[in-house]
C-alpha cells in the first residue's frame, strides 16, 4: 500500500526509470549469480537407462575435439561399463554438428614445441590410442552414432564399434597429411583393409566421404535419417542385455534405402577403377605418375578432371606426410590393430620429437592461423627430396627420434580375448562378394555363379540388409567379366582379379 502511493506520487518518467534501474540491478545480480555458481556443463556427459550406457561428447563449440580431460573423464567409466553386469549396450553419441572433429592437435603441438613438455605432447597420443584399443575390446555391443563430423580422433574412438550409424549429416576423413602429420587412431589398420585402394586415397588426400557414401564403403554399418536417431535411442533403451543380432536388426529396421534425389558415391565405376589402379603403387611418385598420365590421356572426361584435381591435392599436403603415410598404411595391412597403434605411437613420438618440422608447421597453418588456399612451407618442399633416411626415422628402431616412445598399457582383461570383426554387420566388401564369385567364400559355394544366384547368396550372408543390392551391382559391373556358355541356359560371373583401367 505504501509502496503504490510512492509510486503514485512519483511523475511518470521517474517511474519509468526506477522500473529500469530495478531490472537492470536484478539482471546484473543474476548473472553475476549464475557465472558464480553455476559451473560449466561436463565435456563428456553419461546416461544410463535401464541397461543402455551412453556417453556424449559435449564440446560443441570445438566440434567436440578430443582434449586431454575428455580422454581422463571417458577412459574410467568406459572400463567400469565394459566389467558391469548392469551394463548391456553401450552408445557413443556427439552434441551439435560433430560426433569428434579430431584431437586437440594445437595444444598438443604447443606442448611438442618445448623440450619441457614434449613428454606431455606423446603422453597424449599414448592415452588416446589406448581409448580407441580399450573401445575396439569391449565385450559389451557398442553403438556408435556418427550424426555429423568424425574425423581423425573422432575415427579411432569409433572405427573399430560392431555398429557405426552414418545420417545425412555425417562428415568422415582422415586430414592429418594435410597438416604435416600421418593418420593414426588405428588408420592404418582399417583403411587398409577398405575395399581396394580407397583407403589409401583417403589417407593421402585427406579428403572426405559424406552421408551415404559412409556406409556404401563401409566405414559406417548402417544408415539411418537423423530424425530417427531418438527413436532408435529410445528403442535400445528397451533391450535389456540384448545379443548384437538383435541389436543389428533394431537398427535395420530404421534404416532407409536411398531417395532417388540422394546423390551416388563420387566413387564408383570408372572413376573408382582409375583410383584403384593409381593408387595401388607403393611410392607416392609413382601414384603422381599415374595421375599424371590419366589427367592428359583418360578418355574418360570425369576420370581426367578427378586425376587433374587430385594431383593438385597431393601437392597442398606434406610431402614428408605423404611417404610417411603410404609406408604406414602397407605396413598396417599386415598388422593387428594393437601392431598398428603401437606402430603410430611411434610415428606420433618422431613428429613430437622433430623427425619433421612439417607437423609444427601443418597446424600452424591450418588449425592456428586457419589459411586456405596457400600451400604451407613444408621441409622439404618436394617429394623428391624426401629422402629414405626421413622417413626410416619414423619407422626404424634405431631412429633417434624413437627413444622416447612409450609402450601402450591396458588391464588384463582388456587384451585378452579376440576383438569383434568390425565388418560383421556392414556391407559385404569387395573381397567377400569375389570369394563368393570364385568359389572360394569360407561357407562354400560353386565356382560358376550367375548375378541372381548371387543376389540370392548374400540374401543368406546377410538378411534384409538394406543396400546389398546396389552393392553387389556396382561390385560387379567394375570387378567382373559375363562369361556365357553358348547354349543359352547360362550366364557367369568371372571375377577380374586385376582392376582394368581404361585410357
Amino acid at each position: 500500500m505504501l509502496a503504490s502511493s510512492f509510486r503514485r506520487s512519483m511523475p511518470h518518467s521517474a517511474v519509468r526509470a526506477a522500473s529500469q534501474r530495478t531490472i537492470a540491478i536484478s539482471q546484473h545480480m543474476m548473472s553475476t549469480s549464475s557465472s558464480s555458481t553455476v559451473p560449466p556443463e561436463p565435456t563428456v556427459q553419461f546416461q544410463s537407462v535401464s541397461s543402455l550406457r551412453t556417453y556424449i561428447l559435449n564440446r560443441p563449440s570445438k566440434l567436440n575435439a578430443l582434449d586431454e580431460p575428455m580422454l581422463s573423464t571417458l577412459r574410467p567409466k568406459i572400463e567400469e561399463w565394459s566389467t558391469s553386469d548392469l551394463c548391456g549396450t553401450i552408445v557413443g553419441r556427439g552434441v551439435g554438428r560433430a560426433f569428434c572433429i579430431g584431437g586437440d592437435v594445437a595444444n598438443v603441438v604447443k606442448d611438442a614445441a618445448d623440450p619441457a613438455t614434449r613428454p606431455r605432447a606423446i603422453d597424449y597420443f599414448k592415452r588416446e590410442f589406448e581409448m580407441d584399443y580399450i573401445l575396439a575390446a569391449l565385450k559389451k555391443p557398442y553403438v556408435a552414432i556418427l550424426d555429423g563430423m568424425t574425423m581423425g580422433g573422432g575415427v579411432g574412438l569409433v572405427a573399430n564399434a560392431p555398429f557405426r550409424i552414418a545420417t545425412e549429416n555425417t562428415v568422415f576423413a582422415m586430414p592429418e597429411t594435410k597438416i604435416g602429420y600421418c593418420p593414426d587412431v588405428g588408420g592404418n589398420f582399417f583403411l587398409s583393409r577398405m575395399d581396394g585402394e580407397l583407403g589409401t586415397y583417403l589417407a593421402l588426400t585427406s579428403e572426405t566421404l559424406s552421408g551415404r557414401a559412409v556406409f556404401e564403403h563401409g566405414v559406417a554399418t548402417h544408415f539411418i535419417p537423423s530424425r530417427r536417431i531418438p527413436m532408435l535411442l529410445d528403442r535400445l533403451a528397451e533391450l535389456d542385455q540384448p545379443s548384437a543380432d538383435l541389436i543389428n536388426r533394431t537398427i535395420e529396421e530404421l534404416s532407409s534405402e536411398r531417395e532417388p534425389s540422394e546423390a551416388s558415391s563420387p566413387f564408383i565405376g570408372a572413376k573408382r577403377t582409375a583410383l584403384d589402379s593409381a593408387f595401388r603403387h607403393n611410392t607416392v611418385e609413382k601414384i603422381t605418375e599415374e595421375l599424371e598420365a590419366l589427367s592428359r590421356t583418360s578418355e574418360d572426361a570425369s576420370v581426367k578432371q578427378w586425376a587433374a584435381d587430385t594431383l593438385n591435392t597431393l601437392h597442398m599436403n606434406s610431402p614428408t606426410s605423404l611417404k610417411v603415410a603410404l609406408k604406414a598404411i602397407r605396413r598396417g595391412k599386415k598388422l593387428t590393430l594393437l601392431e598398428t597403434l603401437d606402430m603410430e605411437l611411434k610415428i606420433a613420438t618422431a613428429f613430437c620429437s622433430g623427425a619433421s618440422p612439417d607437423f609444427f608447421t601443418g597446424v600452424q597453418a591450418v588449425i592456428v592461423d586457419k589459411i586456405k588456399g596457400v600451400r604451407p612451407n613444408w621441409s622439404p618442399s618436394n617429394l623428391k627430396d624426401v629422402s629414405p633416411q626421413i622417413i626410416a626415422n619414423f619407422f626404424e628402431p634405431s631412429s633417434p627420434y624413437l627413444s622416447s616412445a612409450p609402450e601402450l598399457t591396458f588391464p588384463a582383461e582388456v587384451t585378452s580375448g579376440t576383438l569383434t570383426n568390425p565388418m560383421k554387420y556392414a556391407l559385404p566388401t569387395e573381397e567377400e562378394i569375389g570369394s563368393v564369385v570364385m568359389g572360394s567364400h569360407a561357407s562354400g559355394g560353386a565356382v560358376g555363379i550367375r548375378f541372381d544366384e548371387l543376389l540370392a547368396r548374400f540374401a543368406e550372408l546377410r538378411p534384409s540388409k538394406l543396400g546389398v543390392k546396389e552393392k553387389l551391382y556396382e561390385v560387379v559391373q567394375r570387378r567382373c567379366e559375363i562369361t556365357d556358355n553358348a547354349d543359352g541356359n547360362r550366364v557367369w560371373l568371372k571375377w577380374i582379379h586385376a582392376p582394368k583401367l581404361s585410357r
